[in-house]
């Protein structure tokens, strides 16, 4: 079967080791009918209830026990070891085709280095498929043999999220696992048939919204994507559940202070980089508490006059 794709920007091309976009090509003209649109705005609840459940906020605070860090890589195995396989089934279907990207996107191999890096060359006889992981697992196989349509949705939620959220994460799992720098144990996050993570994603929503589909079906795939996110929070509750059942992992000497570690007691004012956070959100008390611990960091005092400096002119600028 042949399909036809759509003009593709700059040099991005179907099955090229590398995609190279232009970062500042932000012209892309969105309608709130285009998939994209529909799937960012039908799933904002499921994705800030899966950001805020406890396991992602301990590990984004650096919490992050390696034995937690280990099965939480073989459940991500065994989860794209499914829907790659699925991918691949129906990489002819006319809804699968435009966003079939293996070279680009595919996490299997990646995720085998990874475990291999953890649990050393006899890795595979080691893991196994956990109770969590399982609906998730047989989830995904079950669209794919029966409404291949739906694998749009996963792929959506995982190779997206990866591409985005998951790029933090792994600087934060390089930070408080102490994992080399040249990448051991991090393969999943690194993209490498990928030059720039915005343009790409850009190219995959722009096929994702020229895909035919009626009301109905974009409905379903939405459906299927906050069923998606549902799923990876159970694998989220399940680590979460083991931890409590793992002794705590002492950091070695001179590791320094992680962001958990200047969070505990929930005193704001020891990270200047979380009360910035806060301070977005809004609250005047964050904004307020984010002047008071700039003022107390000799470096921010320099910044925070700069800013002041900087306000002030655009202040003057706009009433002239």
């Amino acid at each position: 079967m042949e399909n036809e794709f759509p003009p593709e920007p700059n040099s991005a091309k179907k099955g090229r080791a590398m995609i190279a976009l232009d970062d500042d090509n932000d012209d892309e003209v969105l309608s709130p009918t285009d998939l994209s649109e529909l799937l960012a705005e039908g799933t904002k609840e499921a994705h800030d209830r899966a950001e805020n459940c406890q396991f992602v906020k301990d590990f984004l605070r650096g919490r992050i026990k390696r034995e937690l860090f280990k099965r939480g890589t073989a459940a991500l195995y065994f989860v794209y070891s499914a829907m790659e396989e699925e991918i691949e089934k129906n990489k002819d279907h006319h809804h699968i085709a435009p966003i079939y990207f293996p070279v680009e996107l595919h996490r299997r191999e990646a995720l085998a280095q990874d475990l291999e890096y953890f649990y050393g060359e006899d890795w595979e006889n080691q893991i196994s498929l956990s109770a969590g992981t399982k609906p998730y697992v047989d989830r995904i196989h079950e669209v794919g043999e029966k409404d291949p349509v739906l694998l749009v949705a996963h792929s959506y939620t995982r190779y997206m999220g990866d591409l985005s959220g998951g790029q933090i994460l792994k600087k934060v799992a390089q930070r408080a696992l102490k994992l080399p720098s040249t990448g051991e144990g991090l393969n999943f996050y690194q993209f490498e048939g990928i030059h720039s993570h915005k343009g790409f994603k850009q190219l995959y929503r722009s096929r994702m919204n020229e895909l035919e589909l009626d009301a109905e079906t974009k409905d379903r795939i939405v459906e299927e994507s906050n069923q998606a996110f549902g799923f990876n929070m159970m694998v989220f509750t399940e680590l979460e559940e083991l931890g409590k059942t793992i002794k705590e992992e002492v950091q070695d000497a001179g590791f320094g202070h992680s962001h958990a570690e200047m969070m505990e007691g929930g005193d704001i004012n020891k990270c200047p980089y979380y009360a910035a956070k806060m301070a977005v959100s809004g609250n005047p008390t964050h904004a307020c508490q984010l002047a008071m611990t700039l003022l107390r960091h000799p470096p921010c005092q320099v910044v925070l006059a700069a800013w002041m400096a900087a306000l002030a002119g655009f202040t003057a600028w706009y009433f002239m």
